[in-house]
């Protein structure tokens, strides 16, 4: 059996994969973007990206292999 190799996009730059998420229409209006938990660790790594989390006073919440990013500084409450 014959498998299609899967094409992995091409390389991208940490801090311009950064600035992509906030620059987005979501993440300029204070809104909320999505990402991959394994695309933030790959191309940016866990602890940078929450290091630029803290640096814009923004909040993530990890849940089933995403990041949630509210991209203002409002408080976040989960609800049950």
């Amino acid at each position: 059996m014959i498998r299609a190799m899967q094409t992995l996009p091409a390389p991208i730059a940490p801090d311009m994969w950064v600035r992509q998420i906030f620059s987005s229409k979501a993440g300029c209006g204070g809104g909320v973007v999505r990402r991959k938990v394994r695309d933030v660790e790959r191309i940016v790594g866990r602890a940078a990206f929450e290091a630029e989390l803290r640096r814009r006073g923004f909040r993530a919440v990890e849940n089933a292999g995403q990041y949630v990013i509210f991209c203002n500084r409002e408080a976040v409450r989960v609800v049950t």
